[in-house]
């Protein structure tokens, strides 16, 4: 592999190939030479077919067509209702992006606008849907990867020349370890920690968004890991407790690529923005600043589901979906010739929901598998969706009846777009009264991002997404809260309403300003549909607090009614946990159950030993298992 391009070039025509370089696993051959660009002869199926990796050829930045006259040709050859909204070049890369509304019509039949575009002007056209809500975020997210378009070309290929050069530590033998930073026996600070005698990786790394003090961060202080040594952050999903700590990765000198799929790099940079933002409105110092979070995004890597990739020398990874949020990823790592399969599933749901497919259950191999374990007790039997739907339905149209309100504090992905349709669901279909739903804290802005990438949502959303009469975020019942005095408007001046607000937990965030006005008057209610973390002011009222101490002058009166709607979970129940370990194919050979409440994760770790006859693990927090 050290000579992979020497052996690529050997079967190239000479002279052909001015320039090839790595971007990350793939590799990319430039060529000056027009006419070998628009027909190469079937030369690079067959080095693909050889080398069994992804070789792109290119046209060399000097022979593409001015950007401007490109431009215009590209608009002249396009049809006015494929809806272009942006073109966007990337000089560096010779491609070129292009926005539309109907990517369908954008492409041509059998890719013949494609074709035109590439023959015409030497660009790459690579079409993208615009969002049918717009995105600030996605814009400067695109934005500041094609500023360093430069840097980002030589990141990258240092990337592929890290996998692709050999080993750079000793091997003396094959052996694979995993260490616990975070979430061993508890829920948040999700941070795993993989060894081989060649790579160091890490599965996830967040914060608790429950804790207030060390004890929010992963372990990083602990003996085996070493920043300057860390090769590659693979994030399974947007979740502030599986991101949060990564952009402070980057704040202290890591230059790695971090791992993910396009939607969960476009919201983790949004959480994680407002992640800084909250903590300074809280009067605490940021533990990273926006600059560390543009720096994870130059970084990032975004891979497709079931699209393979080495990240090292000796670990290949493919993401699956999990079936959790947007863009939320199941990774299984393939270590060595072999050596070694695992399945690290983050977050996951193994059922179908409003918005996503359940997740995958199928793998080419797998040995060990480590599994989340939030609602893996016991008692985590939750109702069927049907029923959570019209729960939700009823207490909203009761508290309207007596002319309340409805708060629902909630998480800014998933959970918000789920209750956002189920709500529109019951008003275009009857079953409560049209009222305002208030959308307020980054819930809108995530939404723009769910419209930007309907192909991660599952079938039946997506149909909705593509027609813009059908849309069901655009419902006239939605009303996006965009100021502190829209705010204040919403509490005192509107009526009977709901109010979707983050954050999900009560630890800050509008909902909680939400609160402090609505908790004394009877007539509203309080709901609760997603997990509420230990010693969350949202734990302690769902317990049956009724007086909380806000300072000390102030004690909150909560005198609204407070209802746990549980069906809403992205989370599997302990009945899908099982049911996905089940249908899991092949069977893994032993079970590693984490990010759970201690005395769920150890309960789900004896019904899987009992029912499945696999062995089975739940490490604390520091603790590492051998896994070959």
């Amino acid at each position: 592999m050290a000579k992979i391009i020497k052996e690529i070039l050997k079967n190239l025509p000479e002279e052909k190939v001015s320039e090839a370089v790595f971007e990350g696993a793939n590799i990319v051959l430039y060529t000056k030479d027009r006419n070998f660009f628009l027909d190469n002869e079937g030369v690079i199926k067959r080095i693909v077919d050889e080398i069994k990796k992804r070789v792109e050829l290119r046209p060399d930045p000097e022979i593409t067509m001015n950007k401007e006259e490109a431009q215009d040709l590209i608009m002249k050859v396009m049809p006015e209702k494929a809806g272009v909204s942006n073109v966007i070049f990337d000089t560096q890369r010779s491609q070129v992006v292009i926005e539309a509304e109907k990517p369908g019509l954008a492409i041509g039949k059998q890719g013949s606008i494609l074709r035109e575009i590439r023959n015409s002007t030497f660009w790459v056209p690579i079409i993208r849907r615009t969002p049918a809500i717009r995105s600030k975020l996605i814009e400067n997210i695109r934005s500041v990867l094609y500023q360093h378009s430069d840097y980002r070309r030589k990141f990258l290929n240092a990337t592929g020349h890290r996998i692709y050069d050999g080993w750079i530590r000793e091997k003396k033998n094959e052996w694979v370890r995993l260490s616990f930073l975070g979430a061993g026996r508890q829920v948040g600070r999700s941070c795993l920690f993989l060894q081989t005698p060649e790579s160091r990786v890490l599965l996830d790394c967040g914060v608790d968004v429950a804790s207030f003090d060390q004890n929010a961060y992963p372990f990083l202080e602990a003996p085996e890991f070493d920043i300057n040594q860390l090769d590659a952050v693979i994030v399974t999903h947007s979740h502030i407790d599986h991101c949060g700590f990564v952009p402070y990765l980057y704040k202290f000198g890591f230059r790695g690529p971090t791992y993910c799929t396009a939607p969960t790099r476009d919201v983790s940079a949004l959480l994680l923005l407002d992640y800084i933002k909250i903590m300074h409105s809280e009067g605490k110092e940021a533990i990273f600043s926006t600059e560390d979070v543009k720096e994870m995004v130059k970084h990032t890597i975004t891979l497709d589901y079931e699209e393979v990739s080495d990240v090292t020398p000796d670990v290949r990874i493919t993401l699956y979906n999990a079936g959790h949020v947007l863009g939320s990823s199941m990774v299984h790592l393939h270590i060595g010739n072999g050596l070694h399969n695992i399945l690290y599933t983050g977050d996951m749901k193994y059922g179908k929901t409003t918005l996503l497919e359940p997740a995958a259950t199928q793998f080419p191999r797998l040995e060990t598998l480590i599994i989340e374990s939030t609602y893996g007790g016991k008692e985590n039997m939750m109702p069927e969706r049907r029923e959570s739907d019209e729960e939700l339905g009823g207490i909203i149209k009761e508290t309207v009846e007596r002319g309340g309100k409805v708060l629902i504090p909630t998480l800014g992905v998933g959970r918000s777009q789920e209750v956002m349709l189920v709500i529109e669901h019951l008003v275009r279909t009857g079953a409560i009264d049209k009222i305002p739903v208030f959308i307020d804290g980054l819930v809108w802005d995530v939404t723009a991002i769910y419209t930007a990438y309907p192909e991660f949502l599952n079938s039946n959303v997506r149909k909705l997404i593509f027609h813009k009469d059908q849309n069901p975020f655009l419902s006239e019942i939605f009303k996006e809260v965009a100021s502190q005095k829209e705010r204040m408007q919403v509490i005192e001046e509107s009526g009977p309403c709901v109010i979707l607000a983050t954050s999900g937990m009560l630890t800050g965030g509008p909902s909680v300003e939400y609160l402090k006005h609505l908790a004394d008057n009877p007539k509203n209610s309080l709901v609760f549909v997603n997990y509420q973390g230990e010693g969350s002011l949202g734990r302690r009222i769902q317990r049956g607090e009724r007086e909380i101490p806000m300072s000390a002058q102030d004690i909150l009166k909560i005198n609204l009614h407070v209802f746990s709607v549980e069906g809403f979970s992205s989370h599997s129940s302990r009945k899908q946990l099982l049911s996905f370990i089940y249908k899991c194919m092949p069977k893994p050979k032993k079970v590693i159950i984490g990010h759970g409440e201690a005395s769920r994760t150890l309960d789900l770790a004896s019904a899987i030993h009992k029912i499945a006859r696999i062995e089975t693990i739940a490490p604390r927090n520091l603790e590492t298992v051998r896994l070959k």
